[in-house]
């Protein structure tokens, strides 16, 4: 398997994902913004949306979006109990968190990255997103990650999402629950493995 990623781009997520199920995998870095992959070729010949993540399967097909590629990975290693088993109600409530995040957090954060955004505008973007963070903080009241003590793909999502929350200046500490999640995530060893290799930390 190939992923087409960008470095700290919601690409991160199944980039985690690939590592925490010790799946062997190549990278390939995108331009996102020239649509470029490292070698110049046109990223759109692969992913015709132009968007990172895209994920080359073995046998030459093409899967898009950060959602849908986690569960993919998470299905080719069940052993390491990345997402509940398709069929059980436990995997819906997956879908349930990835969904959310994705149209939720995913696209309400990201905005902010907009560079021509007015910085009033990023102000009140910050505060419609306030309520979110306080559901993300009461669901992880008193528990690991969002499914509980076991660490899922969604962990992995959400975690990407709220680095991009702190670069845009979102203080999580003030919903210490989600400043533990983000700390917990963080140390595991396959997502210092993931930030690493883009580029992120030394």
């Amino acid at each position: 398997m190939k992923l087409y990623f960008a470095p700290g781009a919601c690409s991160l997520a199944p980039h985690i994902a690939l590592r925490e199920a010790g799946l062997a995998f190549e990278l390939e870095q995108v331009d996102h913004r020239q649509k470029k992959t490292k070698d110049g070729g046109d990223y759109r010949a692969i992913n015709p949306k132009g968007q990172v993540p895209a994920l080359r399967l073995d046998d030459g097909q093409i899967l898009t979006e950060a959602a849908v590629i986690v569960q993919y990975v998470a299905d080719q290693k069940p052993a390491a109990k990345l997402a509940p088993p398709a069929g059980g109600l436990a995997r819906y409530r997956l879908q349930e968190w990835l969904n959310f995040i994705a149209s939720e957090m995913h696209k309400e954060v990201g905005a902010l990255f907009n560079r021509n955004a007015s910085d009033e505008w990023k102000a009140q973007q910050k505060e419609t997103l306030v309520p979110k963070f306080e559901f993300l903080a009461q669901a992880l009241a008193g528990r690991d990650f969002l499914m509980g003590d076991q660490f899922t793909v969604a962990d992995g999502y959400l975690y990407t999402i709220l680095r991009w929350a702190k670069l845009n200046k979102i203080d999580l500490a003030r919903w210490p629950a989600l400043a533990a999640f983000f700390q917990r995530v963080e140390a595991r060893p396959a997502v210092q493995a993931a930030l690493k290799a883009e580029g992120l930390i030394k």
